[in-house]
This record gives C-alpha cells, structure tokens and sequence, in this order.
C-alpha cells in the first residue's frame, strides 16, 4: 500500500512558521527578486511561474510562490521579506556550476491591482522587472467568480449578481487604502471582478513607477497555444539563456459547467473595449479576444 505523503496542515504551518524564523535570522545573507510576475490574476501567473521556476539560472521563493509583500504584509518588513528567498551562497553555487548569474522571484498576483504594490516596489527593488499576464477579461472575470467561490471567499453564487453587487462592494475601498497603508480590504482583494480586467490602467500606474521599458506584457491566450515560442520572450525579457524547455502544464485552472450569460457578455465586452484599445499599444496589436 502507498502511504500518502500529504503533510497535515498544522505541521505544514509550523514548519513555515520555524522556515521563516531561520530565513529571519539569515536575512542579510539571502537574495531579493530580480523579478516578479504581478498579475493578472486568473491568467496562467501560476503555470509560468511553475515553467520559470524550472529554469536552471532560476531559484524560486522558498515555502510558498506568492508572498504578498507589496500588498498584505509590507508591515511586516523588508527582513521579513528577504526571508523567503534563497542564500546568496546557494546562487553563487548554482551560478558557477552552470556559468551564468542566477536570479529568483515569486508571483503575487494581487501586486499588479493594489494601489500601493507599485510605488513600494519601486523603492525596495530598484531595478526590478515585471511580468504581466492578461487574458479576456471577460473570461478572467468569470474565472475569477468561480475562484472566489471555490475559496469560500465568495458567497453569491450568481455571476450576473456578483458583477451588479461589486460596485457597492468597493466603493470608497481604495480611498481607505491609499489614506490608510495598514488597511486591509477583503472585497478589494477577492471581489474586483470587473476591476481587474481594466488592464490598460493597472499598467499605466505601474508604468509610472518601475518604468515601462521594465515590464512585459503576455497575453495568456499565445502562452498556451504556443508556450515555447512565449517562454523565449520571456527569457529574453529577464535576460536568462535558453536552456531548453520545462514542460509545460496548465495549472489551476476551473472549469465551469455553464458559459458566460450572453447578455453579460455582451455588456462586459463592451465596457472593457476602451481599455483593450489602450492595451494595443502595450501588446503591439489588438488582442487576440478582439481579432
């Protein structure tokens, strides 16, 4: 019989908790990212930060990929942040043995939608590049939904009412986050169905802080029709050597049972057309949702 090698939650926790503590300690010695992926959610940042993870010249953050510094627990501090990446030492090691500088990151897709992720990034990682996914807003949103729900963190399970309740949900939400850098707003964080998918604007916010020439843009929907042709762009974005290909999986995804309502397909799809034309110039070209 194959005995599980599931590790129960409390051990999990207890051994992040003892892993963060050490890296607390060690924190001078340890590496900050050269790279973030920062969104959007919903739009494969999991299966490219798996595919880069892979990378040889690459050492992921330790414990868990996102680490939800800039947005949650910038409280928390900058030793509390550089606890969750790798010994400089290690990299160095890594570095010799395959003849090139090693980098790490982590992804964190609440980065790219939180008011005060870009300036903070832009003070404590000066120099950083960031990666953005984006995908048919239509269908993040609706993905999106039916993330939140799974979560737990979401309690209507209508899509159409989701989208009409969101307007009071966040009202005056990033008002009290931008007054208030300890504020926490869960609707903000779990409930921007169709906030998030206004990606013309989180870009040109982001811009404006870290520098547009340091941000790539990746349409979700090339990176999994044509993954390899992707990752190049990517590597060659960060500056790492092409090394062959990992393999490339879809992660998290959630299938659904029933397609977008016409209707609130019809009025997303509209609502989103000013911010996908604005997206153009960041892509080179239209979106491959509106060709």
């Amino acid at each position: 019989m194959i005995r599980s090698t599931r590790v129960p939650e409390p051990l999990k926790r207890v051994a992040h908790l003892g892993s963060r503590s050490y890296g607390r300690l060690t924190a001078p010695a340890r590496m900050l990212p050269s790279f973030l992926i920062c969104g959007g959610q919903r739009c494969g940042t999991t299966s490219l930060y798996r595919a880069l993870a892979a990378h040889p010249a690459v050492l992921k953050a330790v414990l868990h990929k996102g680490v939800h510094y800039f947005d949650t627990s910038y409280h928390r501090g900058i030793a509390w942040y550089r606890a969750h990446f790798p010994l400089q030492r290690t990299a160095d090691r890594l570095a010799r043995r395959h003849g090139v500088p090693v980098q790490t990151f982590e992804s964190s897709p609440y980065y790219m939608y939180h008011p005060h992720a870009p300036a903070r990034i832009a003070r404590d990682l000066p120099g950083v590049k960031l990666v953005v996914l984006v995908r048919d807003p239509v269908e993040r949103a609706y993905s999106h939904h039916a993330h939140e729900l799974a979560r737990g963190f979401e309690s209507e399970t209508s899509f159409s009412r989701a989208l009409a309740l969101e307007p009071a949900r966040l009202r005056g939400e990033r008002q009290r986050l931008l007054g208030d850098p300890a504020y926490h707003s869960f609707a903000h964080q779990h409930h921007a169905y169709r906030a998030r998918g206004e990606y013309a604007t989180h870009l040109t916010e982001l811009a404006a802080r870290i520098g547009r020439e340091r941000i790539h843009v990746v349409e979700s929907e090339r990176f999994f029709t044509t993954p390899g042709e992707v990752y190049d762009e990517v590597l060659d974005f960060l500056g790492l050597p092409d090394l062959g290909h990992p393999g490339f999986e879809r992660h998290n995804a959630r299938p659904r049972g029933t397609a977008v309502e016409d209707r609130v397909r019809r009025e997303l799809t509209a609502y989103y057309a000013p911010y996908d034309e604005q997206l153009t110039a960041w892509l080179g070209r239209p979106p491959s949702w509106r060709r």
